[in-house]
């Protein structure tokens, strides 16, 4: 049964059960556009739904997402402990403004990550304010304790992939003890992660592998989970003649001190591709470390010439650097979707990818819209990348058919229309006596 039939024949009179334009708040607890994909899903799912018609209004703390021409953004200021140039800092008296504050930084002092649980107190206080204006509440994978509850609304979470994924590769990497008990601390946030989704009436993810890792690693159960795949902006990331290729360079998007990426293995499978391909140079979106497996590793091979990190760019400048590129690489260990595989296939760019995660998922079969490699083998990547550098008629190939897989199954006019059918489907199935509530009829709510 479709969400509309569901609505129809389970929630009459609910808002938007007939078709009429949802009254949307979409909470981001963390909105970065250039570091990770969570800032990149608020901006364009937020886009497209309000271009459907909707009213979508973010609800975010810092680092405050981008956002589009007509979606409005709220707000809801941490102390915002993470910003640069001075990470882990202490606040002046003055800043504190409640004890929530009081809360984020004890939690911070004694090596944990509090954002996910004060965003969600701070979004229930703020919520509770609002009683009524807002037909349903999309949570983007904040899962605080605050999101508990009566709400006013229905509640909808996007849950990329389980943290628990990045704390295991993290905690792999680490090099000793006292680094292992501090990763641990700051992950500590996942056990109330899982708590949170496990209570959950809807979860809402971007691929069939992230799905199963939520069953596997939070553990709710599969009949509550609906994935609706995300894509690429494609007609921003798309071919251009245009832009001149560089001969030998590859691109990847990556935090360089993030193990889960795998940008040390593709440094080492640089290394070894040069060696036949002495053109062969990388450039990395992302944050250089100083120090740290990568810094090591391109120190090792002597690649400081041959690697460069960019980071802040426009988007308009991210599009031509991926134009100019004649591979694109994804060398993740793991990824719950993969953003940067399907923005680079959309712009017409033959890719190599690992097989971890759900790469595959959007990427496609070897050979046929990409060069498919295991996750972390160096020596396969190296021959992949030799492989498309030594055949133009293989990147035109798989350039031509990756950006036909990215129109046809991953664009966000799609994604918000999945998206918006779960939101029916949430409304249709809150019982009608929460529904006539005063907490959701209250300021002019539907009744």
């Amino acid at each position: 049964m479709t969400a509309e039939a569901m609505a129809a024949d389970t929630g009459a009179g609910a808002p938007g059960a007939d078709g009429r334009p949802l009254r949307i708040a979409l909470l981001s607890y963390k909105g970065n556009p250039f570091c990770g994909g969570q800032g990149v899903y608020v901006r364009h799912l937020s886009r497209e739904l309000a271009r459907l018609g909707h009213t979508v209004e973010v609800i975010g703390a810092q680092p405050y997402p981008v956002l589009d021409e007509g979606v409005p953004l709220t707000e809801l200021a941490s102390l915002d402990l993470y910003r640069q140039p001075d990470p882990f800092r202490t606040p002046k008296r003055d800043e504190f403004r409640d004890w929530i504050d009081a809360l984020e930084v004890a939690t911070m002092w004694t090596g944990g990550f509090p954002e996910p649980l004060t965003f969600s107190l701070r979004a229930r206080r703020h919520l509770a304010a609002r009683a009524g204006e807002f037909d349903v509440i999309h949570d983007n994978q904040t899962l605080g304790y605050g999101l508990l509850g009566e709400l006013g609304a229905p509640l909808v979470t996007t849950i990329h992939h389980p943290i628990t994924v990045d704390r295991r590769l993290d905690l792999a990497a680490a090099g000793s003890r006292r680094r292992r008990a501090s990763v641990r601390r700051w992950y500590g946030f996942t056990r109330m992660q899982g708590r949170v989704a496990r209570r959950l009436p809807s979860v809402l993810t971007v691929s069939g592998s992230s799905k199963q890792e939520i069953t596997d690693h939070l553990g709710v159960p599969a009949g509550r989970i609906d994935v609706v795949h995300i894509g690429a902006d494609t007609e921003l990331f798309s071919p251009d003649p245009a832009v001149p290729e560089i001969a030998g360079r590859i691109v990847t998007t990556s935090s360089a001190d993030v193990p889960l990426k795998g940008l040390v293995f593709l440094i080492e499978a640089l290394a070894k591709l040069r060696t036949e391909h002495p053109d062969a140079h990388l450039v990395v979106v992302g944050r250089r470390a100083e120090e740290g497996p990568v810094a090591q590793a391109i120190e090792r091979f002597g690649l400081e010439d041959a690697v460069e990190f960019v980071k802040g760019i426009s988007d308009a400048e991210l599009v031509d650097l991926i134009r100019s590129a004649q591979i694109a690489c994804v060398p993740s260990l793991y990824e719950g979707f993969s953003l940067p595989a399907a923005e680079a296939m959309a712009t017409g760019t033959p890719l190599v990818a690992t097989t971890g995660g759900a790469i595959p998922e959007v990427a496609g079969a070897d050979g046929v819209s990409c060069l498919a490699v295991p996750p972390g083998d160096a020596g396969a990547l190296a021959a992949a990348l030799g492989w498309l550098a030594g055949d133009p008629e293989l990147r035109a190939r798989l350039g031509t058919a990756g950006r036909a897989r990215v129109l046809s199954r991953f664009t966000w006019a799609k994604a918000a229309q999945g998206t918006a059918e779960l939101y029916r489907a949430a409304i249709a199935a809150r019982p009608a006596r929460d529904r006539g509530s005063p907490a959701f009829t209250a300021r002019g709510g539907p009744s």
